[in-house]
């Protein structure tokens, strides 16, 4: 998360093969063949998506908006097809698996049976295979990973030091002090004009 939304360079191969564990017991990533950059506004518009899908209650509108920001683009614009598609993308499968989905390629056909995506930006593609990555790795230890749980907190970061803190109510953060717009996000508190 923190690579993706702020620093923008990512390591996109983070399989098991290209994580060591040190003698301090800290993880070590090698193998930078598949790092990807992300422009700032490809940066932000994932922010957006990740901050509304790791809320507790994700709300599909917010999702499918965000989603239609990023740039994607559905046959029908189907809100909750898209919001689908979205927390398959960039959060668990584990609807899919509810379904009865034995894989997520069999849960994403049937998403396209309901309302094809027409367009996915490519920045998209390749942080979706980083999330289903991770959430592999989780598999493999037999726990179900949300990827957008675990990197909202630096995807609503990256919103708020672009300034945007009227959107950082959208996302269910409670404001500290009106008077001084101040806003508590991860133990931080950050001060805008």
């Amino acid at each position: 998360g923190h690579q993706i939304f702020h620093d923008g360079i990512y390591n996109g191969d983070c399989h098991p093969g290209n994580i060591l564990v040190l003698d301090d017991g800290l993880l070590g990533l090698i193998d930078y063949g598949q790092t990807r950059r992300l422009s700032h506004h490809d940066r932000l518009a994932l922010a957006r998506v990740v901050s509304s899908l790791g809320k507790r209650l994700p709300d599909a509108q917010e999702v499918a908006d965000a989603m239609r920001k990023f740039g994607f683009r559905s046959r029908d614009d189907n809100v909750e097809i898209i919001a689908k598609n979205a927390s398959l993308y960039f959060n668990s499968d584990i609807e899919g698996k509810r379904m009865g989905f034995a894989t997520p390629q069999k849960y994403l056909q049937y998403l396209n049976s309901k309302d094809p995506m027409l367009h996915v930006p490519d920045p998209a593609v390749f942080v979706a295979r980083t999330s289903f990555l991770f959430r592999g790795l989780g598999a493999l230890l037999q726990q179900q990973i949300h990827t957008s749980s675990h990197w909202r907190k630096h995807a609503i970061l990256a919103v708020a030091k672009n300034g945007k803190a009227h959107q950082l109510y959208n996302l269910g953060l409670t404001p500290i002090s009106n008077d001084k717009q101040k806003i508590l996000v991860s133990s931080q508190i950050f001060s805008f004009p």
